[in-house]
This record gives C-alpha cells, structure tokens and sequence, in this order.
C-alpha cells in the first residue's frame, strides 16, 4: 500500500505538473505565434489553417484529461486512507482519517489548477485561430 501512497503523492502530482509546464511552453509558443502572424504570406487556407492550430490539441487534450489524473490520485490516497483503517484493528482515529482524505483530495484540486487555465488558453486560442481564417478570407476577397 505504499506504493500506491508513493505513486498518488509523486506519481499523480508530477504527471500534473508536467502536464502543465506543457500547457504553459505551448501557450507561450502560440502567443510568440500568433503575434508574429502575417496571414498575407500565406498562399493557401490550408497552410494557415495548419501553421495556426499547431499544437492546439495537446493543450486541448491537457485540459481535458488533467481531472482525471487529479481523480485518479484521489481514489488512489483515499485507499490507502481506507487500507490504513483497516491495519489498525478497527481503531478509528478521526482527525487522522480526515487528514488522509484532505491529502488525497489535493490531487483533484491540482488536476482542476491545470484543467481550468488550459481550456481558458485553449479558448483563447481558438478564437484567435477564427480570426487568422476570417482575415486571410477577407484578403483573398481583395485579390480578387
């Protein structure tokens, strides 16, 4: 079992915190993007299209999946509360469950600190990806 109280406090929290150093660098990557976009260079909607939502769908799929890593861990520290009332021959110490579960709950709270701003950027970004397509749309009016 301690194993899995291992694997919630180091495993579940450092997939998060990877997962949002990742969110973080390709959002700052978007942003270096977008700014520096000249949609007049581009000949095709196609290449637009491509070239603005790179890497669009890791943050998606971040901010998508990171509760379920914040739950995983949660379900995983709220066993080992459970296994650890079991070991103790039926002993129930209350502030010591209510300790373990609050601990186990923090991985939840860390899936939803990396879910939250991941689908805000994600949103962002989207939008800004409609603009892109909307003012190549109305240059390649002009050409014509």
């Amino acid at each position: 079992m301690e194993n899995i109280k291992l694997a919630v406090d180091y495993g579940a929290l450092g997939i998060l915190l990877l997962m949002s150093i990742l969110v973080v660098s390709y959002a700052i990557e978007r942003f270096m993007f977008f700014k520096a976009l000249r949609v007049k260079d581009y000949t095709s909607k196609n290449s637009l299209e491509r070239d603005v939502s790179k890497n669009l769908t890791i943050i998606s799929l971040i901010g998508s999946n990171s509760p379920y890593i914040g739950l995983l861990g949660t379900v995983g520290g709220i066993m080992v509360v459970f296994y650890e009332i079991g070991m103790s021959g039926g002993a129930l110490d209350t502030s010591k469950v209510i300790v373990g579960l609050a601990l186990a709950l923090k991985v939840t709270a860390a899936g939803l600190i990396v879910a939250i701003p991941s689908t805000m950027i994600y949103g962002a970004f989207l939008r800004k990806v409609d603009v892109a397509v909307s003012e190549w749309e109305d240059e390649s009016i002009k050409k014509s």
